[in-house]
């Protein structure tokens, strides 16, 4: 297949890398509140690990994504992180106490907070200002292609061994070693500038939030003040479960919402390369209000389906363009540190957001969850007109 020439052989080696590891830990996603609940977790418990693990991830990433900029490596961070995720879906197998369980779901997420900063500093090397939004589309787009093939397949091994989640924490090991097997194909390039053997500490990329750019700060913190009130995908599947839809119903149309986030990816990208990364992302998350309204109100199938079809076009409209907009205003040199400042920061919110949401649910139930996100997104939609593109 010819690929356009902004869609370099690092664009596309790590976008199969990232497809393979979103096949192992999608194929675990979906049955994973269920498992959960199923072992003794109760909704809040189960709002609570997610944070917890997200928060790891996001520390970790502001830490490797600092250390990767301060030594100018990038493909020895991709590959470790890749490898902590794959090594993280049998150890759920292993036991089910609540303690290994968090412990196994924290190093999937240690993985992702070690790749993704020097991860995403290679695919901004590859692209131009005027691509980005291509490029991360693009890679976005194999990436969540992942998530479609995942729950498919998890679909298939518990229509055939019906609850056997156990036996699918261990055969999601196998695309996830094929991840891992792809990221020998990337070589790293020669550093543009010297790098010093200085020591990073774990909170220097703290540092970046005072010293990068007036742009970059405005825009990570409305960003940020979103993440509060986008709590785990994780309530959107109890509620759909809590309507009386079976689990492989429940599976299904996440596969659906996938497979529309993967083919909107790209095509996003391409539009906000043409009218601007702020237009389109500003449109994603008035659509995310939307979804999020129609989750507070709808109980009917047909209407789950419509949403989570609007809820895949939020997706390919925001998730990709917001790391292609923070790197267009960040200097190359510090790509990564943007990067892992933000998610982060992002992560940490994240913990809060999963967390309020379970208590939330608890005590005023989902509709008041959903209707609270929607408010506030909105608000932050209108804010985000005043931020600069660029720098």
């Amino acid at each position: 297949m010819k690929f356009p020439a902004y869609i370099t052989r690092t664009v596309v080696v790590l976008s199969f890398v990232s497809l393979f590891t979103d096949v192992a830990s999608e194929m675990l996603y979906p049955v994973m509140p269920v498992f959960l609940k199923s072992i003794g977790f109760s909704v809040l418990l189960i709002g609570i690990l997610e944070g917890l693990a997200e928060a790891t991830a996001g520390l970790s990433k502001g830490y490797f994504g600092k250390l990767s900029d301060a030594t100018g490596k990038r493909i020895l961070f991709v590959r470790f992180g890749y490898l902590l995720s794959a090594i993280s879906k049998p150890m759920m197998a292993a036991f089910i106490y609540p303690l290994w369980i968090f412990f196994a779901r924290t190093t999937d997420r240690l993985g992702k907070g070690i790749r993704t900063g020097a991860r995403d500093a290679l695919l901004s090397a590859e692209a131009a200002p005027e691509t980005k939004g291509r490029v991360f589309g693009f890679h976005r787009g194999m990436d969540t292609l992942g998530a479609v093939l995942g729950p498919a397949l998890a679909l298939v091994f518990l229509w055939i061994w019906p609850q056997q989640y156990r036996a699918l924490f261990l055969a999601a090991f196998i695309p996830g070693m094929l991840a891992i097997l792809f990221t020998f194909i990337l070589k790293e390039k020669p550093a543009t500038q010297n790098h010093t053997a200085k020591q990073v500490s774990f909170f220097d990329f703290l540092h970046y939030w005072k010293d990068g750019p007036l742009t970059y700060r405005k825009l990570t913190a409305v960003l940020l003040v979103f993440t509060l009130v986008n709590s785990s995908d994780v309530f959107l599947l109890l509620k759909i479960k809590e309507s009386g839809i079976d689990d492989r119903m429940v599976i299904g149309i996440y596969i659906f919402y996938n497979l529309v986030y993967a083919l909107a990816s790209y095509p996003m990208g391409m539009l906000a390369d043409k009218l601007g990364l702020k237009r389109v992302l500003i449109g994603g998350l008035i659509v995310f209000a939307i979804v999020y309204l129609g989750f507070a109100l709808n109980s009917a199938f047909t209407g789950f389906i419509a949403l989570f079809f609007l809820y895949g076009i939020y997706a390919a409209a925001t998730e990709g363009i917001s790391k292609a907009w923070i790197t267009n205003i960040s200097d190359k040199a510090d790509t990564a540190t943007a990067i892992g400042t933000y998610t982060a920061f992002q992560s940490i919110c994240t913990l809060i957001a999963s967390s309020l949401a379970g208590l939330i649910w608890l005590k005023f139930g989902a509709a008041a969850t959903f209707a609270l996100s929607a408010a506030v997104t909105l608000a932050v939609a209108g804010y985000m007109v005043s931020v600069k593109s660029r720098k």
